[in-house]
């Protein structure tokens, strides 16, 4: 509730019994919810983790260089995210737009990472020669095995199976997981774009930032779920004992 002489118009003139900002005590239960669905997602990842029956399994597909790239571009995110909304308290909206629109660029990058690595996943090729002791392959490039009966050891293996949702427990449960982190960031990416077409039209000031500080919030939520999920999912998926 407002306190008697509250101006019920200044976005930071409201006094609560909660000392925070409607809006912003609604952007905390909703990030606290969210939380609970990314920690179903994340629980329903494990649970289901070395289920599958048929492969290609993490370590056949994943890239942890690449994504390791990615990883940081994101975290960077959150640096530049930090600087626009510490430039716009200053009253500096020249810093405050240039740093808005490198958050939203490296969110983008992000997301172009993503599309590039499902992209890749779905068309994986397993190739291997002939020669290669078994020791050597992995456990779904062993079912391809029968494909040297009868051949030189050349001889190469070349056969596109690549993972989908569809393809085993393990491609469901990680291309929901990261598929809906990705909606986040594009979402996130959206609301930073229009605060910085909007402070074009005098809708973000120095005075007027909660909307920056809750799209901050949201960001930053963003980043530190995605580093749960490189690390549950990427970094132990290829080194078990990580």
């Amino acid at each position: 509730m407002l306190e008697a002489g509250a101006d019920p118009h200044g976005e930071n003139s409201e006094h609560t019994t909660t000392g925070l900002n409607h809006r912003k005590l609604l952007m905390w239960a909703f990030l606290g919810s969210d939380c609970m669905f990314f920690g179903t997602l994340i629980g329903t990842y494990l649970v289901s983790k070395g289920r599958s029956l048929v492969g290609p399994y993490a370590v056949d597909v994943f890239d942890i260089p690449v994504t390791s790239v990615s990883t940081f571009v994101l975290l960077m995110s959150s640096m530049s995210m930090v600087l626009a909304y510490a430039a716009l308290t200053r009253g500096s909206l020249k810093g405050f737009r240039i740093w808005i629109a490198s958050t939203a660029i490296m969110g983008m990058t992000f997301l172009s990472f993503q599309v590039f690595e499902f992209y890749e996943f779905a068309n994986h090729e397993v190739h291997f020669k002939c020669s290669t002791p078994i020791s050597d392959l992995t456990e779904h490039e062993r079912t391809f095995i029968d494909k040297c009966a009868g051949q030189d050891a050349s001889h190469e293996v070349e056969e596109q199976h690549g993972l989908t949702p569809r393809t085993n427990l393990f491609g469901t449960t990680f291309f929901v997981l990261t598929g809906f982190h990705g909606a986040h960031v594009t979402l996130g990416v959206v609301w930073l774009l229009s605060l910085l077409f909007y402070s074009f039209r005098g809708g973000v000031t120095a005075k007027r930032n909660l909307d920056v500080d809750l799209a901050a919030l949201y960001w930053h939520f963003v980043d530190v779920v995605w580093i749960v999920i490189f690390t549950v999912v990427y970094l132990f998926g290829v080194f078990p004992g990580f």
